[in-house]
This record gives structure tokens, sequence and C-alpha cells, in this order.
């Protein structure tokens, strides 16, 4: 990532995070999240997404919103997520979201987080724990978080039998008891299976 940043003229480099939420739940859609910050961004209310609290978590998404360069967010189905497995949408799902932004802007360097890179057209790192390094990603990680959150809300309010308010789609034990009491969702990833002792198991490729 370092060669990537030095080898371009210091005014050229505007660099877009992305990540996702969302890659882990038996049920709903994965959201991805891109974000261009400006140099005078307050930083220090960023942190990864999951160490925040939910208050925290809104008050940053809304500073985000009203301060960031450039942000774009998507979302893809649980029926996406069967088609073409977890892992190509979460990939999709951030490439898509540089691609709303380059309609609006050039961008120099795309950082995702994880160990995986989409296919882009422009220079792209993947950043393990880049949503506890590098700050837009970190923007982008607490945008996606939001929003899926937001989006499992509204699901409960439709399904409220299955608590999606509360666990988000995510494979807790409640979550599973549900499951085997009143069947799949309508917005149950089918491609996400549990096992007999009700421990999730899915292939990422």
């Amino acid at each position: 990532m370092e060669e990537l940043l030095f080898s371009m003229p210091e005014e050229k480099k505007t660099i877009c995070g992305a990540d996702e939420a969302g890659r882990g739940p038996l049920a709903g859609p994965v959201v991805a999240a891109a974000v261009i910050l400006p140099p005078d961004f307050p930083f220090e209310i960023l942190a990864d997404s999951k160490k925040l609290t939910e208050r925290k978590r809104l008050e940053a998404e809304r500073i985000i919103k009203e301060k960031a360069l450039f942000y774009s967010v998507t979302r893809l189905s649980h029926k996406i997520i069967d088609e073409i497995n977890i892992l190509n949408a979460s990939l999709m799902a951030m490439k898509r979201c540089l691609e709303k932004i380059q309609e609006k802007t050039a961008v120099d360097l795309f950082l995702v987080d994880g160990n995986r890179k989409p296919d882009v057209s422009i220079p792209c790192t993947a950043v393990i724990k880049g949503d506890a390094k590098i700050p837009e990603i970190m923007a982008a990680s607490i945008l996606a978080k939001t929003e899926r959150d937001r989006i499992m809300d509204l699901c409960d309010e439709k399904w409220p039998m299955y608590d999606y308010k509360k666990h988000k789609g995510y494979p807790t034990k409640e979550h599973i008891e549900k499951i085997a009491l009143y069947g799949d969702s309508p917005i149950r990833r089918k491609s996400f299976h549990l096992k007999e002792n009700g421990s999730e198991e899915l292939s990422l490729f």
C-alpha cells in the first residue's frame, strides 16, 4: 500500500476507502459503502464500527454524510448472495460503490477492508483490519453498518417473530431457535446452511 501511495504525486492522491457489513448473517442483505474524506475531517470520531456504540455510530454517520467529499452505499439482496455467494456479493457491492463515486470524481487509490479485493479499473489494495487502521475504511464501515442495521430493523417490523432488530440476522442461539420454530423467513439466505448443532456452515467460494 505504501508503494502505491508514494508513487503518486501529492496533489493527486485521492483515496477512497470501502467496507461491507453483513457477511456473516443468515438473513438479509450485504451492504457496502465507500468514502472519500477531506483533510480537515474530524478523524477522532472514527473507529471500527463494531467497537462503537449504536449512538456513537449514528452520530458518526451523520458527520460522515455531512463532511465527506463523496460517499456511496450499495446493498445486495439475499437472493443475489445465494446466486453468486457472499464473497462475490461483498466484492461486487464494494465495486459498485466505487463506480458510483467515479461518476462524480476521479479516484487514484481504492482501499478495501479484508484480504480480498474487487476487480476495479484503478489501483486497489485489500487491507487486513483496515476498518481499524484506515480512516476512509473506518468511515465506510460505519455507513455500511448503520445502513444495514436500519434495513434489519425494518425487516423486524415486517416479520417480528424473528427478532431481527435484536440480532440483525446473525446466527445467534435465539435466531436459530426462531428458525426452528417458524421456518425460514422470506429474507433467509438459502446458501447459508446450519449444521445439526446449530452452528453456521457456508462456502465463501
